[in-house]
């Protein structure tokens, strides 16, 4: 397979976590949408939120993807990327989509374990654990829709990792 694998799933879903090991493990290239956007733009989400709005963020998101979309990589997307019908239909063309499902109780515990408030502002201003269970009714069923395969997200990173393997009958690096 020569063709990009995108990470899509929620905030906490580990997907830059899990990107970055699957990468290594088939070795390839890893990329991460949300840290491209940062490094280009040179500001934070948080930042472009604040000064363009989701709009304006959600513009940026999409045009990151697409440049940085390129054979032998493991690309993390930002959580809210399926929001977007041309970023699935994009995604689904371009490569292979993988979908970490986690429940909203183990994504919250990770937001919690890890807050990185100026990456990830909060999208309703409620308790991160209601916010999570919001986010995931809305985007559910967009994630199902971009994704090829569906992996259980709470899993240890290297249990994801081969779980991943495992669906796509992928060799590792050696």
């Amino acid at each position: 397979m020569t063709q990009p694998i995108f990470m899509v799933g929620a905030r906490g879903a580990g997907k830059t976590t899990v990107g970055s090991a699957l990468a290594k493990a088939l070795g390839y290239k890893f990329v991460d949408t949300d840290l491209t956007l940062l490094s280009t733009s040179g500001m934070s989400v948080a930042d472009i939120v604040e000064r363009e709005g989701w709009e304006g963020f959600r513009r940026r998101e999409t045009e990151t993807l697409k440049a940085i979309c390129a054979p032998f990589t493991v690309i993390a997307t930002g959580g809210g990327v399926v929001l977007a019908q041309e970023n699935r239909d994009f995604m689904r063309d371009a490569g292979t989509v993988i979908y970490l499902r986690s429940p909203a109780s183990t994504l919250a515990n990770r937001l919690e374990d890890s807050p990185l408030e100026d990456q990830r502002p909060t999208l309703t201003g409620k308790p991160i654990t209601e916010e999570m269970k919001e986010v995931l009714n809305e985007r559910e069923a967009l994630y199902q829709q971009a994704a090829h395969h569906v992996v259980d997200g709470t899993l240890d990173p290297a249990g994801v990792v081969n779980a991943i393997l495992d669906t796509l009958a992928l060799p590792v690096a050696r």
